[in-house]
């Protein structure tokens, strides 16, 4: 956990999202606390997230889904040297189907 980013906000918005319930509770929820912009940027992180965790290279993800490489670049640091959040909703998710 990266503790410059821990405050009785986060903990406040984390525990929040913890509550929700549904797909439709957290379409509502994220709606209101975003901007379409910043959701979109979000789905569009986790697609080149997930997309590496499966394996595709950098070329097949830029190609896919449009990302520069430096976003994909960030997002495959995380993969490997992060703190597993990608990893491991990556993995329940997996383990789901």
């Amino acid at each position: 956990m990266n503790h410059k980013l821990q405050s009785e906000e986060m903990d406040s918005l984390y525990e929040a999202i913890s509550c929700i319930n549904s797909k439709e509770e957290f379409y509502n929820f994220f709606e209101d606390l975003c901007t379409v912009v910043e959701i979109q940027s979000l789905a569009h992180r986790f697609s080149v997230a997930k997309m590496l965790y499966d394996g595709k290279t950098y070329s097949e993800v830029g190609e896919l889904t449009g990302a520069s490489t430096a976003t994909i670049s960030r997002i495959s640091k995380c993969l490997t040297y992060g703190a597993d959040g990608y990893k491991t909703i990556l993995q329940r998710m997996k383990d789901r189907k």
